[in-house]
């Protein structure tokens, strides 16, 4: 799909890193973007802040009925929608026997379930049009999970199942949808636990560039992309990790160290 002038994009998670870049990008081409997140100071701030007009939506992305409220408000005031992003996600590291069920549960209410609400709301009126996309940011933990991100991990892959089987199901309807494979970008994601990140963890401010994945993604959208893995390498470890775990486990104690992979059988 072009994206420009024309184009009601709505993007959830909207306020803060990857989210918050693309909505950046999407307001540079012109689109008007509905920005969807929890803090409604921040989302308020942003849309002022954005050139052109965008629609504020403060919501939480784990209560069904605040995200089908939100895409019809922002169906409403920019009457149509084109492109639904659904971005927002939340990571709570550390060995499943220490963070719990409640971890596991927070997460899959917001990564894996918001992006069910978000795209079960936004598809009618794609549908409807015969035209659109949909994206689904994912993560390279959805190719391959690691130690201290269990449930992480198991959220993300719930997102790749679904996004790659919905991309099938929409073949003729009009509408589109793209997955994207995050690997380690620099957000404010861990911000709140950067004391517990594990060793392998290489994340932080001199990680890839949201702005650069923004941009990939604007992209990939243009040309009906299947997916985007960025940086690149996270196409080749979940490439690696799906023809032999083994030869995966040994490339990631290679490159981060035995925690990344401390079981050798």
């Amino acid at each position: 799909m072009r994206i420009d002038g024309s184009t009601r994009a709505l993007v959830t998670g909207a306020s803060r890193g990857i989210g918050r870049a693309l909505a950046e990008a999407l307001a540079g081409r012109g689109a008007t973007v509905g920005l969807l997140a929890r803090s409604a100071d921040e989302v308020r701030a942003l849309a002022a802040e954005l050139p052109g007009e965008h629609v504020a939506l403060p919501a939480d992305v784990s209560d069904r009925a605040s995200v089908e409220r939100a895409v019809e408000r922002f169906v409403a005031a920019a009457e149509g929608l084109d492109l639904a992003v659904a971005n927002a996600g939340i990571a709570r590291y550390g060995p499943f026997r220490e963070t719990g069920v409640d971890a596991v549960e927070e997460m899959t209410a917001v990564n894996w379930l918001g992006t069910v609400y978000l795209v079960g709301a936004a598809l009618p009126h794609l549908l409807d049009r015969a035209h659109g996309h949909v994206v689904v940011v994912s993560s390279g933990a959805g190719h391959r999970s690691f130690p201290g991100a269990a449930g992480y991990g198991a959220t993300k892959a719930a997102q790749r199942m679904f996004g790659e089987a919905l991309r099938h199901e929409l073949s003729g309807t009009g509408v589109s949808l793209t997955m994207v494979y995050p690997g380690e970008v620099a957000t404010d994601l861990h911000a709140h636990e950067k004391d517990r990140m594990p060793d392998w963890y290489r994340g932080g401010p001199r990680a890839a560039s949201a702005d650069a994945l923004a941009a990939k993604v604007l992209t990939a959208m243009e040309r009906d992309a299947r997916a985007v893995h960025f940086p690149p390498l996270v196409r080749v470890l979940g490439a690696v990790h799906g023809l032999s775990p083994r030869l995966s486990d040994r490339v990631l104690r290679a490159l981060r160290g035995a925690t990344a992979a401390p079981r050798r059988d």
